[in-house]
């Protein structure tokens, strides 16, 4: 549909198109010494083993005010409860057509699926599935590139939503404010006849752009407005369903349009951190490539398939980075970052998040959630999904970074491609583990272990089926004997 010799360099996100990284291009593997550096003044260089990034952190500026808590919190007003943002509960037709959502009946999740304009306020959603009312990728780019069109499933649904009154009105009354936002005139829109307008609803009930919207806006009982609700702030069940939920949505994606060919899953907190609304949610977007940051990590993982175990969490474990991990996850501060990151690494032996067993979700989730936890809700954020896309034939790891938006690259980064990030990862390690500790003793994160109590095991990732067959047949570390030694 698309002649891809001819497209343009740059991708329709931003950034140096993939076809131009041609393995001679990229950079040589990185020794480990390179890793993380510490100077004679202070000064600490980190290099990124996956991307080349340099990074460097100067003595004494790190001494800042991290969050962005107002000085002078003010007082909700009762009256707009669940009414504080068009994310809120009271505002669910501020949003376009719901394609699912979650909801709690005592200790019980339920999915719905496809509600009618009529049934919204019927249940309360903890989770909302949404599409975005201005995508990054568009409808009309997989339309008009790829000649794709709505699955029948879809379709029904959206000829059913259309047909009463109520769901007419939503879609049409959605469509006129993303066509003035785009710059449209109110003349143009009254120029077009009705079937014109609806042709807008396409974008909304099968588009690759969505959200996955938290119930609340402020937390239980709060009284003002810096008590936001943040993943950190959710119960450990209420964030496994977060994330269970999404990868049902990201699933779902690659299922209803088969040219995607990468979902990439985010979520940003706060607006510093490019939040529009300072409410909770992720976004999923799904693109037609694999995106530069997994061609780059490709070229060097055919190199070495071992390398997410050698040069992300065995490095961590040897430089006393790893501060929290369980059965089925392992986190530590990480290096090569421009922001201060905190990285979660699945143990398991699949590559994508939705052949994952539900103990190995939650022992994700788990992880993910104390560092949210731990980071505090002040702090504007980046969480970004890594993971194997479909069509990719060597393994990789499912990982989730948590990057701390405390800083602004300026034009010493632009000039020199060297970012400074104000924390080292042993600062970060320093200021999460005693938190995680607390939070623990509080029970507001999973019982999960901490630092020194985490067994950090040697090639701990389970991806890669030459470590997991030489786990099997060869253990590093065999059971000790309970019984007394030949020597004895």
């Amino acid at each position: 549909p698309e002649d891809r010799s001819a497209r343009s360099a740059l991708s329709p996100h931003g950034g140096v198109h993939h076809d131009q990284l041609r393995p001679g291009m990229l950079p040589q593997i990185i020794p480990e010494s390179n890793y993380l550096i510490r100077m004679a003044d202070g000064t600490i260089k980190q290099v990124n083993p996956f991307t080349g990034t340099e990074v460097w952190t100067v003595p004494g500026r790190g001494n800042r005010p991290l969050g962005v808590m107002p000085p002078n919190p003010a007082k909700l007003d009762p009256a707009k409860l669940d009414a504080h943002c068009s994310f809120c509960a009271k505002l669910y037709l501020d949003t376009p057509p719901e394609k699912a959502r979650l909801v709690k009946s005592g200790d019980k999740y339920a999915t719905l699926r496809h509600l009618q304009v009529d049934a919204l306020f019927d249940t309360v959603a903890e989770f909302r599935r949404v599409p975005n009312l201005f995508e990054i990728v568009s409808f009309n780019y997989w339309q008009k590139n790829f000649g794709y069109r709505l699955p029948d499933a879809i379709e029904q649904h959206k000829r059913s939503y259309l047909a009463s009154v109520a769901g007419r009105q939503h879609v049409l009354r959605l469509s006129e404010q993303r066509l003035k936002a785009a710059g449209f005139d109110e003349s143009a829109w009254d120029r077009m006849s009705l079937d014109e307008r609806l042709q807008f609803a396409n974008a909304f009930f099968g588009g690759g752009h969505e959200l996955i919207v938290g119930r609340r806006h402020y937390i239980d009982g709060a009284t003002h407005d810096h008590q936001l609700a943040s993943s950190g702030t959710l119960a450990p069940e209420e964030h496994y369903q977060y994330l269970r939920f999404t990868i049902d949505a990201m699933r779902d994606i690659y299922v209803n349009n088969r040219y995607v060919r990468y979902v990439a899953v985010f979520q940003n907190w706060l607006k510093p951190a490019g939040a529009s609304f300072d409410h909770l949610h992720k976004q999923l977007v799904a693109i037609d490539e694999r995106g530069v940051q997994n061609e780059m990590e490709l070229e060097r993982v055919r190199a070495n398939p071992n390398i997410y175990n050698e040069a992300a969490v065995n490095f961590a474990a040897y430089r006393n980075l790893v501060v929290a991990e369980n059965d089925h996850a392992i986190a530590y501060a990480g290096f090569g970052h421009r922001f201060p990151t905190l990285e979660v690494f699945s143990k398991s032996e699949r590559s994508q998040p939705w052949n994952h067993s539900p103990e190995e979700l939650r022992g994700v989730s788990d992880l993910v959630h104390a560092c949210h936890a731990a980071t505090g809700s002040d702090i504007p954020c980046n969480e970004e999904w890594y993971y194997k896309p479909p069509d990719v034939d060597v393994p990789m790891p499912w990982r989730v970074l948590i990057k701390w938006r405390v800083s602004t690259p300026a034009g010493f980064e632009g000039g020199t491609k060297i970012y400074v990030n104000t924390i080292d990862p042993e600062t970060l390690r320093d200021r999460v583990v005693p938190r995680l500790f607390q939070l623990r003793t509080e029970g507001r994160i999973a019982p999960i272990k901490i630092a020194i109590e985490c067994p950090c095991v040697p090639n701990c990732l389970q991806y890669n089926p030459a470590v997991r067959q030489q786990a099997s047949s060869h253990p590093e570390f065999p059971p000790l004997s309970v019984g007394p030694s030949q020597d004895e």
